[in-house]
């Protein structure tokens, strides 16, 4: 065995103990309100509990956005901006999306329908 092999064979904590395990994803998703600001311009305002870190609340975000999207009629939605907060357990995101018939020009776009797909499979609730 080599010697780095060797080292990482007994990885443990400081005090020689296994690290703990992490505690089970146990996400409470508390609903999304969603505001039009423009014909293709939506906001969305989810909060949920549980979340590992802001990545579970985009998610939640991103689901919202795309059933959305497929409800008034459109196949994509493209990310526009996201903050996100966490205070006393609960998390929170405002996330603004453009929908849309067609494929949107830019870098973070979504097909609506693999989205709500995916979402379903994994748990995560939508509009």
């Amino acid at each position: 065995m080599s010697g780095a092999l060797a080292a990482l064979g007994g990885c443990s904590d400081a005090a020689g103990r296994a690290a703990p395990e992490p505690a089970p994803f146990e996400p409470g998703y508390r609903g999304v309100s969603t505001f039009m600001l423009d014909d293709d311009l939506v906001n969305f305002r989810v909060s949920m509990t549980g979340a590992r870190d802001a990545d579970d609340v985009l998610r939640y975000a991103e689901c919202a956005a795309a059933q959305y999207a497929l409800i008034r009629g459109y196949g994509f939605a493209r990310h526009v901006r996201t903050q996100v907060a966490e205070q006393g357990g609960i998390w929170r995101a405002d996330a603004v999306y453009t929908i849309s018939p067609a494929l949107p020009r830019g870098a973070s776009t979504i097909d609506a329908e693999v989205a709500v797909a995916d979402c379903e499979l994994t748990g995560v609730p939508t509009v």
